[in-house]
Formats: structure tokens, sequence, C-alpha cells
């Protein structure tokens, strides 16, 4: 691990994270970042969504600190800080959805170099929620996971499913797998083109307007729309997950009823078969709780801080 940059905009207190670069096994270099508690009571791995970045969750982590928990996080490939995948570095794109496990192998070691203390949480957002289904059907160390509008479906805004699959798997045949698909927002990252009151992310201004500043002050980690190869991935990963036998982890998934990224009804129906998973549903919340008003944000990071500390006894 060999020390990575990481940002502040004017007028922030200095950096609570520490970010270095890893490698995976196939040549990809990532980002990541550790935020340190103090005390220390366990170890959040923060597997965040598609177009994002460390410095987007600093809030977050710092709260979790405050609730005594390390957080260890990194930027996935093909985003952020991390390495773009194609000549053109601006559309959202991976060869293989498995491909992402590779960097959720590098995160692990990580977490045992460091020696960060344990017992491990998952918290996982948007497509990180469906990196981190997967990674605990392949044993993710973790106590107790908390998924945020998991990515076990996509809000597809009426296109037949089959349709969807059909376009993404026509685009390929036909050389434009790498382009951006559409409806995904072109080439350009679109928090630099959304008004903020129809943005589908959140309805607190003063987060949107971070957000817009980080986009805007390092447009390096910007990131524009998924291509049509990305997106025939993800319609089939879903598809996977959907079958697969519930992970006999602790499970709260909080996700809002009217989300407009993702699919609600995909999410119920995974819940359905998975026993002892509890469920919020955030009533008038937009697709990203965790830099939401405290309306919804407060309520949904008290649930899983109370989640997760449920698992120290029994780690004790």
């Amino acid at each position: 691990m060999t020390p990575a940059p990481y940002n502040s905009l004017p007028g922030d207190k200095l950096p609570s994270a520490r970010a270095f670069w890893l490698r995976t096994e196939d040549g990809v270099r990532l980002r990541a970042g550790h935020w340190q508690a103090e005390p220390r009571i366990g170890t959040v791995l923060l597997f965040n969504g598609r177009t994002e970045f460390l410095e987007k969750y600093e809030e977050v982590a710092t709260d979790l600190n405050s609730a005594g928990y390390d957080v260890l996080s990194l930027d996935w490939r093909g985003q952020g800080l991390s390495d773009r995948l194609l000549k053109d570095p601006r559309p959202s794109h991976v060869a293989r959805f498995a491909d992402y496990q590779r960097d959720v192998v590098e995160l692990i070691i990580a977490a045992q170099e460091l020696n960060l203390p344990k017992p491990w949480h998952l918290l996982a957002h948007s497509m990180g929620g469906a990196l981190g289904l997967a990674a605990l059907a392949d044993g993710l160390p973790v106590a107790t996971a908390v998924f945020t509008a998991p990515m076990w479906g996509i809000n597809l805004h009426g296109l037949p499913l089959w349709a969807a699959k059909a376009l993404a798997k026509g685009a390929d045949r036909l050389g434009f797998g790498a382009h951006p698909a559409i409806l995904s927002g072109g080439y350009e990252c679109f928090i630099l083109k959304e008004n903020y009151t129809a943005n589908p992310l959140t309805q607190d201004g003063l987060r949107w307007c971070r957000l817009l500043a980080q986009t805007v002050q390092w447009p390096e980690i910007a990131l524009g729309g998924a291509t049509y190869h990305w997106v025939g991935e993800a319609l089939e990963e879903c598809a996977r997950l959907i079958d697969l036998p519930a992970p006999e982890v602790p499970t709260l998934v909080a996700f809002s009823p009217t989300d407009p990224i993702i699919s609600p009804a995909a999410i119920r129906a995974r819940v359905a078969s998975w026993p002892g998973a509890e469920v919020m549903e955030l009533e008038g919340c937009r697709h990203e709780p965790m830099i939401e008003r405290n309306l919804w944000r407060t309520p949904f990071l008290e649930a899983a801080v109370a989640h997760f500390d449920k698992a120290i006894p029994a780690a004790t």
C-alpha cells in the first residue's frame, strides 16, 4: 500500500481519511481510504455506488467514527481515482461484473494488513449493494450487513426487461458496447447537468451543493453514463442475485418505495426469500439516504449503527 491523494474542499477540516493505492490480481490500480475511530469497536466496509468516490462519504465516515467504527472503502475500478477501463475515461464501464469482486478481495487484504478491529460489517449502497450481496455469497467475513437502495434490479422506466437486455447485446454486437446507453446520462457527469429540484439523489440542498462542488473542483473523479456493455452486465448480475440463497448474515435493507434509479420491486422480491432480514422503507426519500435530509438520514444511520452494535456482545 502506497500513499494516494485524498481531496478536501476549501474551508474543510484536515482530511480525516488516509488514502492509499492497491493493485488487483489483474493489474488494476485502485484507490482505497481508511477513516480511523477512537475508541474502536469494529470496522465498516463501505461499498459505494456507481459514479461515486471516497470524498463523497467523508460525512458518513466521520459519523460512523463517532459511533466507534473504523471505515474502509475504495473507488471501484473504472471510477473515482482508480484506473479507468476505457481510452475515454468518461463512461462507466466494466468488462465483467465479476471483476468487481477482484476489488473486494484487495479491500479485504488491506483490512487484514491494517489489522482493522473486528467485528467487521458491510454497508453497501446502490451498485455496491449488488457487489455486496455477491461478496456475501462468496463468504465476505462480516458479522452484519446493511444495504441502502441496493441495485438488485434497475428502474427501467417502463422499458421491458427483455428489450433492455436486447438493446445492450445489440449494441455490443454492432460495436457500440463502450458507448453510454440511452437514458444513462451521456458522456458527461449528470451532476453537472441536473437541476437540483429534479435530481434523483437527495432533497438536501447543502449536501447536493457539496457534491456538485466536489465534482467541479476535481473533474478527474467525475463519471458519465453507463455503457451499453455495463448495462447488459448489470442486468445479468441482478438476475443472478435474485436466485442466490439468502446469506446467513443479520441484514438490514433500507430503501425508498419511489426510488427512481433502482427497482423497489426487486428489493422486495429478494427480501421476501431472506429469513430474518429487516426492512426499512423510507417514504419520501430519494435514492441516497446517507446524503439526504436529516428527516431520513438520521433515523437510517441510527438504525444502521444499532444493527452493527448487535454484533458486539457475540463477538466479545
